[in-house]
């Protein structure tokens, strides 16, 4: 998996410290659904490096990270910039729609 795994600790450091542009996606390891979503994003990864991160927060490890956003099922894509919440996307999404919010991230 190319997509980085984050923890509390290093949530906290890359979303809120750093400020990277990048997207998290809250899944669980026996979710199809998730898979197929984190397969179109590591589609992407190459694409945007240095420029946009991915990320992933497995929930059944985490669920503190998953509560701290009151996040109801799952996938769960949620998009940071400068320490900011700039929007998510739920459940089946397709690289075009993610793309498009990408760029919207990167243009504020």
């Amino acid at each position: 998996m190319s997509l980085k795994q984050l923890e509390v600790s290093s949530f906290e450091e890359i979303i809120y410290n750093k400020g990277e542009a990048c997207l998290v996606i809250f899944s669980r390891k026996s979710c199809h659904v998730c898979q197929e979503v984190t397969d179109v994003l590591e589609d992407l990864v190459d694409q945007y490096e240095g420029k946009f991160g991915f990320y992933y927060v497995d929930v059944e490890e985490q669920k503190s990270l998953f509560q701290q956003f009151s996040l109801k099922g799952v996938p769960q894509i949620l998009f940071f910039n400068e320490g900011e919440y700039q929007g998510k996307m739920a459940g089946s999404v397709e690289d075009d729609q993610i793309e498009e919010k990408i760029a919207e991230v990167l243009d504020n």
